[in-house]
């Protein structure tokens, strides 16, 4: 693969990663809440789902879920469901859970790298995604495509890993400042669960 055609893109790939979306939506809502070290742990568990999609792609499985309307609505309203069950969650947490950082309980990482991996390999758009995107940069006279789709795969998850990581120090600094206040501190799960929501929303409601 030309150097050329691996920085276009990865330029391509992180524009497409800082766009709002519900990869990053989703580690925002959990460094709100819990910490960089959740959204962390969460983003490590996003990219983990990202390999599933990624094999799919150049295996040709991700085609396979297009072509068939049932599979695609299979996989789009578990992931929905289980987005909107993480929303409910949210909103029925209590108030004294959303005290200081230092007052918390603390997280359980291993809970939201879990959290992360079933969220984004319920998430179909993300398999269409690499169908769509990886194909554009892929040349016949660079070898094999399997392994040039591999490669970019892996550009792809490296970049938003490195993204994700920014985001959660980024989330948790605001969250920090929001528990400063009384009265947006009580609110942080409700913001959670809302993002959480749309997210779950999104999902249901893409097409193919």
């Amino acid at each position: 693969m030309e150097l050329l055609t691996a920085l276009s893109f990865l330029g391509v790939a992180v524009l497409l990663t800082l766009m709002p979306g519900p990869d990053n939506l989703f580690v925002v809502a959990q460094s709100l809440s819990k910490g960089s070290k959740a959204g962390i742990a969460t983003a490590l568990g996003l990219c983990s789902g990202l390999i599933v999609h990624i094999t799919a792609a150049t295996l040709g499985i991700s085609t396979l879920i297009y072509q068939s309307a049932v599979a695609f609505a299979v996989v789009k309203y578990a992931g929905a469901a289980y987005l909107l069950y993480l929303a409910w969650k949210s909103f029925r947490e209590k108030e004294a859970d959303l005290t200081l950082a230092a007052d918390r309980r603390p997280a359980d990482y291993k809970a939201m790298y879990k959290k992360g991996i079933v969220m984004n390999v319920l998430n179909p758009k993300v398999s269409l995604f690499f169908l769509a995107l990886l194909p554009q940069f892929v040349t016949s006279s660079s070898g094999s495509v399997a392994v040039q789709m591999l490669i970019l795969g892996t550009i792809f998850l490296v970049q938003a890993l490195l993204i994700f990581i920014g985001i959660s120090v980024f989330s948790e600094k605001v969250g920090g400042l929001l528990r400063k206040s009384p009265v947006l501190s009580k609110r942080i799960n409700i913001i959670q669960g809302t993002l959480f929501g749309i997210i779950g929303l999104k999902i249901a409601f893409s097409e193919k």
